[in-house]
């Protein structure tokens, strides 16, 4: 018998884990910036995400993804990670929270 796989309780996880990566000029989370834009968690527990950065030119641009996709990786439960680098739409500071703007002064 297959195990059900609990895909809205390993996205929560996910969404943990993203909110304690920090892209190291600012100081506020890559979930609550914005740079998250989607997470995909199928059913044989393997993730997917779509994230994007700042700017191109982001300094950690090489290293901040593949440091996600190990981090999801090791959630419990969680079989394999993917994490994709997209452009578009391009981030820009209204993607952020409310949380993030209050952080960076914004409000």
């Amino acid at each position: 018998m297959n195990k059900q796989i609990d895909t809205k309780h390993i996205e929560l996880q996910v969404i943990q884990v993203l909110k304690k990566c920090y892209d190291p000029e600012i100081p506020v989370d890559i979930y609550e910036l914005g740079l998250i834009y989607k997470i995909v968690v199928k059913e044989d527990a393997t993730v997917k995400v779509d994230m994007t950065l700042t700017s191109p030119a982001c300094p950690v641009a090489g290293s901040l993804p593949p440091e996600v996709e190990e981090k999801i990786k090791c959630i419990p439960g969680v079989t394999d990670a993917k994490v994709n680098v997209v452009w578009d739409p391009t981030w820009n500071r209204d993607m952020m929270s409310e949380v993030a703007k209050f952080k960076l002064g914004f409000l």
